[in-house]
């Protein structure tokens, strides 16, 4: 038969009396026999609660069956396989190869009753995995499922803990250890290949057999890709071209911390002078009460009410300008909702832009003691308004930047405007929010020049969210919840396909008697000063909290790291820069360059910035020493000069010297040498 695609010869499938196998440039990918088929499908109905952006979902499933007997058909795309049991249950597999010469597998289940779908993917008991968008609690996802489904964090994130008991009884909002804002059903093999579903159905991709992953989507299809490489970052580089990949940061990003200063425009410049009097480097002030703020029992929230306001902020639009000439940007804050009692939720719902309830009215979302209106980003006319918000009330003010929050809480009963169910939408929605920020700066010609950040995301954010933020971590030392878990996030996030990652530096999340202590607030800052971008929040409840200018010997501390941060400022841009040409991630696990490591796959508190720094953070209270691992190569300690060949090291780690290592043979080497006398 003549195959119509030249790349169908790197997929062989070959039969026997039981079944067949499909390897994919000699991986195996699928297996199927009898016995142990592939492919199930099934029949459920979701039973989702949101509360307060935290999901309750159950599945009330009544059948899974094996679709075990398999017919194999030649055609000129491929082949196509028609699994059946019985007369009536039956599913399509179309196999065959894209443009891009992916592997591309269809899955059809042609039986109206039936609503689920699991295939099973081969595996070797030795694969390690990574991916499934950002990951907090684990990077080798081998072993465990993770349901993927946009959310809140979730609260403690582990439910042997006494927080996560606090925050379930509370308002079930304590988490688990897959909870994330931004999933993804990407993940990446040991094996040099990924795996891509172009869904946004709730999913839970299983890893804990030894020799298969198993795929549970809720929908009656998909399409699933597969890419090989010779290399991880060849394979980054081929994952980020199907799913696209983040613009380089405004050049700004570079010259010191982002102040989180809340209180009006006198308090924020009090605030800019005493740190810059000090030696600070500052490159901006993150004010996300410039629209107003509403005081609740969880703390002080911003008013949903995306104009400037004057009375809060009086002369804001002449005090941005003033900054900027001195070098200071101002950066706002916007969020896809507005709040039910004010001017901008009015408008949209006189205009018919607001998501609808089953009645046909406006659905309102409790979000802690006010409402808010769902922009419907479906309806062309309210995307447009909405993008006219943030160019008219920010881009036009003059902000250089904003946090662009949330984008996890559609519910799933709500009813859109492009007739797409919301339970499909819910996972796209954050991403159709940051194509709306994206397109802002856009038309408005100021991409490269301004950026936002966001926490959550799904398939979509490469292309359109120009940096991502951790969430709302605890103002504690948990390695769910707290400085810890930005590790394996950023690094699972890298494994996706989003390679710029930053978290507020000492944690937001201040509840059930957590307090930011000065040591946590240090230790953030000495780890941000080793990432993309360094940003500080006061947290939901300040008065609670550490503050970057709580005494004179923090400030002195944000003085030294801020410095480090700017020197290492075209060191940063490159690898940047990296990321925008070719996927590889700023913040890299150290397999991307050490493959023949093995020690290197288990890794999940440390990480290479860039290519020639190690970074391993200390993350427990009350140390003054720490132990990490370097590979095989030749190591130079950052505040000693002592030099190492690799293996199992302890060092010296004071607040200020956090454990980093270069690579003696870096072309930065002078550079990184220079970071001793600061």
């Amino acid at each position: 038969m003549s195959r119509l695609n030249p790349y169908l010869s790197a997929v062989q499938l070959t039969q026997s009396s039981q079944g067949f196998s499909v390897y994919y440039q000699q991986r195996l990918i699928l297996q199927h026999n009898t016995e142990n088929p592939c492919l199930w499908v099934g029949c459920g109905a979701a039973d989702i609660d949101m509360f307060r952006g935290n999901f309750s979902i159950k599945d009330k499933l009544n059948e899974k069956i094996a679709l075990s007997k398999a017919r194999v058909r030649e055609c000129p795309e491929g082949w196509l396989v028609d699994f059946s049991r019985g007369d009536s249950i039956r599913a399509t597999l179309q196999i065959g190869v894209d443009e891009a010469g992916r592997l591309v597998l269809n899955l059809h289940n042609e039986d109206q009753q039936h609503n689920r779908i699991w295939l099973r993917l081969a595996a070797n008991p030795e694969d390690h995995i990574y991916g499934c968008g950002e990951q907090f609690s684990y990077f080798d996802l081998r072993g465990k499922p993770f349901p993927l489904w946009t959310s809140e964090q979730g609260v403690g994130r582990n439910k042997n803990s006494y927080v996560t008991w606090q925050a379930d009884c509370k308002e079930n909002a304590g988490g688990d250890y897959y909870w994330t804002f931004f999933p993804q059903p990407t993940f990446v093999s040991t094996q040099k290949y990924y795996c891509h579903v172009d869904s946004s159905c709730y999913m839970n991709f299983d890893f804990s057999a030894p020799d298969y992953h198993e795929l549970a989507l809720w929908e009656n299809q998909a399409t699933l890709r597969f890419e090989c490489a010779d290399s991880y970052i060849a394979l980054l580089e081929k994952l980020t071209a199907l799913l696209g990949r983040q613009p380089e940061l405004p050049d700004w990003v570079y010259d010191g911390v982002t102040l989180g200063i809340q209180g009006g425009t006198d308090v924020c410049q009090q605030k800019l002078d005493t740190l810059r009097q000090a030696g600070v480097k500052v490159n901006g002030i993150w004010a996300q009460d410039w629209s107003g703020i509403r005081m609740t029992s969880f703390g002080k929230r911003v008013m949903w009410n995306w104009k400037w306001d004057s009375d809060n902020y009086p002369q804001l639009d002449s005090r941005i300008k003033q900054w900027k000439e001195e070098g200071v940007q101002f950066l706002a804050y916007i969020n896809p909702y507005v709040a039910s009692d004010k001017d901008l939720c009015a408008e949209a719902a006189q205009k018919g832009y607001l998501a609808k309830d089953a009645a046909g009215g406006d659905y309102l979302v409790e979000f802690g003691e006010f409402y808010g209106g769902v922009v419907d980003l479906t309806n062309p006319e309210a995307y447009t308004w909405f993008k006219d918000v943030i160019k008219t009330n920010m881009v036009e003010l003059g902000c250089s930047g904003w946090m662009a929050d949330f984008g996890e809480y559609l519910p799933t009963d709500t009813f859109l405007h492009n007739g797409v169910s919301a339970e499909i939408m819910h996972n796209a929605w954050p991403a159709l929010w940051a194509k709306c920020n994206y397109e802002a700066l856009q038309e408005t010609g100021k991409l490269g020049e301004l950026m936002y950040f966001m926490r959550a995301g799904y398939t979509g954010s490469q292309r359109y969210s120009t940096m991502m933020w951790a969430g709302d971590q605890n103002v504690d030392w948990s390695l769910d919840d707290g400085l810890a878990s930005v590790v394996p996030a950023a690094l699972s996030l890298g494994m996706t396909g989003h390679g710029l990652h930053h978290s507020d530096i000492g944690g937001y999340t201040t509840l059930f008697d957590m307090k930011r202590s000065k040591e946590l607030l240090l230790r953030w800052c000495d780890f941000s000063a080793f990432t993309p971008m360094m940003r500080t929040h006061e947290g939901n409840r300040p008065g609670d909290n550490w503050q970057f200018d709580s005494d004179a010997e923090t400030i002195a501390h944000f003085a030294r790291m801020t410095t480090i941060f700017t020197t290492l400022k075209p060191y940063l841009r490159q690898a940047v820069a990296q990321n925008a040409a070719t996927g590889l991630p700023v913040m890299r696990p150290l397999f991307l360059h050490y493959e023949d490591d093995a020690h290197t796959y288990t890794l999940k508190y440390q990480y290479l910035l860039g290519q020639d720094l190690l970074v391993a953070p200390v993350y427990e209270q009350g140390r003054d020493e720490w132990s990490l691992y370097l590979p095989e190569d030749n190591w130079v300690n950052m505040w000693t000069g002592e030099t190492c060949r690799g293996g199992e090291v302890t060092v010296t780690a004071p607040l200020g010297k956090p454990p980093v290592f270069w690579r003696a043979q870096s072309e930065w080497a002078p550079l990184f040498a220079s970071l001793r006398t600061i």
